[in-house]
Formats: structure tokens, C-alpha cells, sequence
């Protein structure tokens, strides 16, 4: 869509890829998504939640060491910086997406000067007094919004040919997944995965990460319809079917938890998650859960604070029904950036809003502006 305007280059942030990785040498279980993602116990305890957190934190500091904890956003900023030195060029143009709207907002307000046309697409709140944790309590605000549409998609008679309907409306998809998932808390079933049993919560983090774009709508259907029906053998997707790496394991507890200090005290926890499982079943308590952050080391360096001091070349688009970085999240960032930033929002839901899944409207605003600079004269809105 450039058509050749640009050199397109790109860097492995420290961690993954074929920058330095590290891991903690954390075992299979602790590695196991649901797991690592620190999901709350049946009820919402969280004892063996938080047993696990520490026990991963300490192995991290144990076999981590100083190369785990470099992996902050403040040195993501500065490896940019070394990135721009590198490449020999004055300013650079970015494309950063989820976390990296972060680390992108963030050298913009390091380096403000060294920025050209600048697009944060998917975008989270920068408050620094919570960064990292503040993404994870919107988790379960961001997930009932967008899961209307799995629950559209789902009731529609289109799905009947495909024997993926699970309801006949719309309002009755979303009880019918929270009572599967308190079944799953109470009685897991077997998959078609050895010695890998589908509980309540994978059902959660599998229904998250579908909501992530409306291509794995089938997915997730097909899982319902088969952990609902008594004598179906249900499929875990590949992600949930074997641990992550330990390497990315590492790199996905240090991106969260370098940051910030997050909360010591396990009530702290313990109250977040009782209010969550109220307010968003859905997710029964992920929103307050207790990380390894809790036990993590003091963060080096404190977070940034982006302001709108800085050349007005940033352009924002961002979903309406983001299941991760939620649009309520999306306008914090906003509001911090001032005059520096227009805002596209594009009327639809998952995560990811430029090229992809994205639609006509948002994608030619965004090439537009990589490609003449030019921003809408004011924040504007893409039909879906």
C-alpha cells in the first residue's frame, strides 16, 4: 500500500527473536498459559495462584538475573534510539501496535525530535503510576463489550449450516459460556490432548484469545458446542495444548512487571478479584489476579509520563471493541498526548486496527498520513 515510499525495517525487542533471550527455567505446569496468566482458583481463591506467582518470580531472579530485569520499556526506548543511530537517519516513522503504542509513546516522549509520521494502533492508558497492572484490570471491562459480538455471530441462523449456532439469541450465548465455565471449574472434561483436561478456565483464556479477531469465532464456537455436549471429546487449541516456551515465558513476566511496583499484600488481590467476578463474569477475576509482579523486584527506573509537549505527528486508531486494549483505555492515551495526536476509531471489534482485519476507512487514513503526513483535522470515526 506504500508502494516502496518507505524502507521498511523492524527490531526484536529484548527478549524474544533474535535479540538476547533469557528464561527462568520455570517447569511445564508453570509454564502452562493458564497458568502463567495467573487465572484466578475455582471460587476465586487465590492460594495456589499466588503460591505459583512468587515461585515463578523467584525462579526469574534466580535464573534471570540482571539480563531479565533489562527488559524494560525504559531500555526498549533506548534501544529505538540505538536502532535510529544504527539505521543513520535523522527521524524515524513507526508502526507500533499494542505494547509497543507504549514503548512508542514512550520515545516520542524521550525523543521527540527524532520522530517523523507516528502510528500507535491499538493503544493502551499510560498512567504511570500503573502502566503494566492498569492494562490488566480493563481486561474484564474490554471483554464484555466485545464479546457481543461473538454472541451476534454465534445466534446467527448462518451458523445452523455449520453446526456452530449455541443459541437461538443473541443474550442467551453469554450465560450459556459462564455456566459452561463454572461446570468446567467443578468438573473438567477430557480433550482430544493427552493427560490434558479442557477446565473452566482454559475455556476463559481460549474464549480471550478468539476474541482477538473474528476469524477464531469458529474456534471458540466449536469449543463450547463441544465441552457443552455429553459425549463430545473437545480439541484444545495449539496454545493451550502444551506450555509456552520458557524464553517467551521470561520475556512475557519481565514486560509486565519491570515497570512498576505492583501491590505486596495478597488482599489487595483477593479484593480486586471478588469485585471482578461480580462485575465481569466472563473473566472471573483475571482483572485483579495476583502475578509474580506482586513478588518481583523494584522496578529500576520509574515509568514515564507522556504529556503533550512534543511536534504534532502522531496518529491513534484504534477499535471500538478492543477485548485488550479497550477504546476507554485508548482515549487516557489520547487525552495525555493533548494536540499531538488525532484519534481514528474504527467502528468494529478485535485487537489489531490497521491493515489485517481492519477496513477501508482506517486503513487509508493511516497510508495516507505514512504517506503525505497529513492527519485528520480532528478525531474521527470508520464504520465497521
Amino acid at each position: 500500500e506504500l508502494g516502496g515510499a518507505y524502507d521498511i525495517v523492524s527490531i526484536d525487542p529484548r527478549g524474544v527473536g533474535r535479540s538476547t533471550t533469557v528464561g527462568c527455567r520455570l517447569a511445564d505446569e508453570d509454564r502452562d498459559l493458564v497458568n502463567l496468566r495467573a487465572w484466578p482458583g475455582t471460587d476465586g481463591d487465590l492460594t495456589g495462584t499466588a503460591a505459583r506467582s512468587r515461585r515463578t518470580a523467584e525462579a526469574c531472579e534466580r535464573h534471570g538475573a540482571e539480563v531479565l530485569k533489562s527488559f524494560s520499556s525504559a531500555n526498549q526506548v533506548r534501544d529505538i534510539e540505538r536502532f535510529r543511530q544504527a539505521l543513520g537517519v535523522e527521524k524515524l516513522s513507526a508502526w507500533g501496535i499494542s505494547y509497543g503504542t507504549y514503548v512508542g509513546a514512550a520515545y516520542a516522549q524521550k525523543y521527540p525530535h527524532r520522530t517523523d509520521r507516528w502510528v500507535l494502533d491499538s493503544n493502551g492508558d499510560p498512567e504511570p503510576r500503573r502502566v503494566a497492572r492498569g492494562w490488566l484490570a480493563n481486561t474484564g471491562a474490554a471483554v464484555e463489550v466485545r464479546f457481543a459480538d461473538f454472541a451476534r455471530w454465534a445466534a446467527d441462523p448462518a451458523r445452523e449450516s455449520e453446526g456452530l449456532r449455541l443459541a437461538e439469541r443473541a443474550e442467551d450465548v453469554r450465560p450459556l459460556v459462564i455456566e459452561l465455565a463454572a461446570r468446567l471449574d467443578r468438573t473438567p472434561k477430557k480433550t482430544t490432548t493427552p493427560k490434558q483436561f479442557l477446565t473452566g478456565n482454559r475455556l476463559r483464556q481460549a474464549m480471550l484469545n478468539s476474541l482477538y479477531s473474528d476469524q477464531a469465532f469458529p474456534r471458540l464456537a466449536r469449543l463450547v458446542r463441544d465441552a457443552h455436549a455429553p459425549n463430545a471429546i473437545p480439541e484444545l487449541p495449539d496454545e493451550l495444548a502444551k506450555p509456552v516456551s520458557d524464553e517467551s515465558a521470561a520475556v512475557t513476566m519481565a514486560v509486565v512487571c519491570n515497570d512498576v511496583r505492583w501491590p505486596r499484600k495478597l488482599s489487595t488481590y483477593e479484593r480486586a478479584v471478588a469485585a471482578d467476578r461480580v462485575r465481569h463474569p466472563l473473566t472471573a477475576g483475571l482483572s485483579g489476579t495476583v502475578l509474580p509482579c506482586a513478588f518481583w523486584k523494584a522496578p529500576a527506573e520509574k515509568p514515564v509520563r507522556i504529556t503533550d509537549d512534543g511536534p504534532s505527528n502522531i496518529l491513534m486508531i484504534q477499535n471500538r471493541r478492543d477485548p485488550s486494549t479497550p477504546h476507554f483505555g485508548a482515549l487516557k492515551m489520547r487525552e495525555a498526548l493533548g494536540e499531538r495526536a488525532r484519534l481514528v476509531t474504527v467502528e468494529r471489534g478485535g485487537h489489531g486496527a490497521y491493515l489485517g482485519e481492519g477496513n477501508a476507512c482506517g486503513n487509508g487514513k493511516v497510508t495516507g498520513f505514512l504517506l503525505t503526513g497529513q492527519r485528520p483535522e480532528k478525531d474521527i470515526s470508520c464504520e465497521g
